[in-house]
């Protein structure tokens, strides 16, 4: 099946058009000239027609397409990552696409981690906590973005529900945790919020291949870390994603690889 990736050039984009390729016919689109970079065209996510002939004949889709600083302001949230996200939806239903993934954030509750235990645990101060015992914030779990940023993907799933409930696009939403260049946790938050390279990659292959039947549904991806406070039991029992890393293994073994 075709799949087009959208944002491709970013560092998701680049695990998803690496580990991706051996199942589906991957294209890559992106906003930027990238050279030396093979399957990506050059497409401008804020212009309509642009999306439209780039989304031709795909079967799936995974919209990775925004600025992505959590500290972009909100004009720039507002003119390029909410319009493109309009966009690629709309050309999406257009396509008659089988299956859209929005790459949504954890930030969407990222107000959550200045409360106890997450401010904590956040810091990499665990005393007195026992990760057993952490609440865990799943997708019934208020919204609560902490940045321009999350509150362009909050819209943005809005936008996935409003497009699956009105034009029958099966829509899934998926707020990802870390995702680094390193693959590996580089700072004390990383050790709850680390999704490895291949955990990513099982986690956007799941959804992509979920029954037909799911219409739409907002999933948390993180690695199996000891230290996780994002319940990921809805993404296991209804995509059949199952996280097989955990950061603590690089506080035990520093040369360790995940994948």
């Amino acid at each position: 099946m075709t799949l087009v990736i959208t944002g491709a050039a970013g560092v998701v984009g680049e695990v998803l058009r690496r580990d991706l390729s051996a199942q589906y016919e991957v294209r890559g689109i992106d906003k930027d000239r990238v050279r030396g970079e093979g399957g990506i065209a050059r497409t401008n996510m804020l212009n309509r027609r642009a999306v439209e002939a780039a989304f031709r004949d795909a079967e799936l889709v995974v919209d990775l397409a925004a600025v992505s600083e959590v500290d972009a302001p909100w004009k720039v949230v507002w003119k390029n990552n909410i319009g493109a996200t309009m966009n690629a939806l709309a050309a999406a239903a257009a396509a008659g696409v089988r299956r859209f993934v929005f790459a949504s954030s954890n930030r969407v509750t990222g107000g959550y981690e200045s409360d106890w235990p997450y401010s904590a645990i956040v810091a990499g101060t665990y005393d007195g906590l026992d990760p057993a015992q952490i609440p865990m914030i799943d997708s019934s779990t208020a919204v609560r973005p902490n940045s321009p940023y999350a509150l362009g993907k909050v819209l943005g799933e809005a936008a996935a529900r409003y497009y699956a409930d009105t034009r029958g696009l099966s829509a899934v939403c998926l707020r990802l945790g870390t995702v680094n260049s390193e693959d590996r946790p580089l700072m004390p938050r990383h050790y709850a919020t680390w999704l490895s390279h291949r955990d990513l990659a099982s986690l956007v292959t799941s959804a992509l291949e979920a029954p037909p039947v799911l219409r739409f549904g907002v999933y948390y991806g993180v690695s199996d870390n000891t230290w996780r406070f994002w319940d990921v039991s809805r993404a296991h029992d209804e995509l059949g994603f199952e996280p097989r890393d955990n950061a603590e293994h690089f506080r035990r073994e520093p040369s360790y690889t995940a994948t």
